[in-house]
């Protein structure tokens, strides 16, 4: 008797899909790192275990294969950035890279440079900047790719059930948009049609269109078919729950600018997200009370989801003490240009927030075909 209580004490790791709030925690763990540095040593490391950890548990669906056009999208965002950069930025330092002529329009049109000489510190600007910017949508898009969006609609409270329809909408466009061109062009090749080009772009357009606005229209039945938009009578209290929100979200936001920004007063930063956060989860808690609707096997939240998400967590406050700390090691300077450093801290938190690929459960693996037959009896 006593074997089988120490046996049950400590369950095995049976495959389970793991609460996608979790991972949009620690998704968002990365990206507040990536927003506090722009040494691109720490900002390539953040792309790494971002890939790292969506490697080893991105579950195979047609939602999960977005994390690769975050990672070209990021490439854009920067070759972008540079851009910009070359053609309307200021020559910024003394490294002269490349002497070119330039344009300087009058002072009616803002006084904005055109071309002219290339230097060193403003491309390296450029570039950091960039990389900051591409790492936050990297991160961004892990999160996509291993959070069920599905999984995700039945996990938000039931009070923001019709923000939440909406957000798991826009986050399943970007994922089947890729997967309705890429069909379009893989039936393009197949009848010897073209797949480059403006002609090419032109044909596949519309039948990607048609589709996103049958989806549309089935999804608008379907919800309308499940009583979607039925509301409960709602007392004062209940109603003043959405204002709750609406300033504890305001008051996040002025703290989530108060973090960025580096000018703002501390009674703006830290302290004004915590209590618009509190503002925000406090009336969500007491307007789901007042709710009707119901849900369907809820995900659990157990100690893999406590691991997972307490990882980016842990991430977040290692770049933010960093910051404070070493604020020349995670800010590179550029003008003059310097190796940047590796802070011990943030990488030690960049460790922790790669744990998820270790500590996440096993993804459920779909049943064989043959498993699904049944099994014929003998006569």
């Amino acid at each position: 008797m006593t074997v089988t209580v120490a046996a049950n004490r400590w369950p095995r790791r049976l495959p389970r899909w793991l609460h996608p709030g979790a991972w949009w925690i620690w998704a968002l763990g990365l990206a507040t790192a990536a927003s506090r540095t722009t040494n691109p040593l720490l900002l390539v490391l953040i792309v790494m275990v971002a890939a790292l950890v969506v490697g080893y548990r991105r579950p195979d669906a047609p939602w999960a294969r977005s994390f690769d056009f975050f990672l070209r999208l990021g490439v854009v965002v920067v070759l972008v950035r540079v851009t910009v950069q070359l053609v309307f930025g200021a020559a910024m330092g003394s490294t002269l890279l490349l002497p070119l002529p330039g344009i300087v329009l009058p002072e009616w049109l803002a006084g904005i440079r055109l071309g002219g000489d290339v230097m060193a510190e403003s491309v390296l600007l450029a570039l950091f900047d960039g990389l900051r910017l591409a790492t936050i949508l990297i991160c961004i898009g892990a999160a996509n790719s291993l959070a069920s969006p599905h999984r995700l609609l039945k996990s938000v409270p039931t009070a923001l059930y019709e923000v939440g329809v909406s957000i798991v909408i826009a986050l399943t466009f970007t994922p089947q948009l890729i997967t309705d061109v890429t069909r379009v062009q893989s039936a393009r090749h197949l009848r010897g049609r073209t797949r480059r080009g403006v002609r090419a772009i032109a044909g596949s357009a519309m039948p990607v269109f048609e589709g996103a606005l049958e989806r549309s229209v089935t999804l608008a039945a379907a919800m309308d078919s499940r009583g979607y938009g039925r509301r409960a009578h709602l007392d004062r209290r209940g109603a003043l729950a959405p204002t709750l929100l609406l300033v504890g979200m305001i008051a996040a936001a002025i703290g989530t600018y108060g973090l960025v920004s580096e000018d703002a007063p501390l009674l703006l930063q830290v302290p004004m997200l915590v209590a618009g956060l509190g503002i925000a989860v406090l009336s969500t808690a007491w307007a789901s009370r007042t709710s009707t609707r119901s849900r369907y096997r809820p995900d659990p939240w157990r100690l893999p989801e406590w691991l997972v998400s307490g990882s980016g967590v842990v991430a977040a406050v290692t770049f933010l003490l960093g910051g404070q700390w070493w604020p020349l090691a995670m800010l590179t300077q550029t003008d003059p240009p310097t190796w940047p450093a590796l802070p011990l801290l943030p990488l030690i938190g960049l460790v922790v927030a790669a744990t998820p690929a270790i500590t996440a459960p096993p993804l459920p693996q779909p049943m064989p075909v043959r498993d699904r037959r049944p099994e014929r009896v003998a006569a």
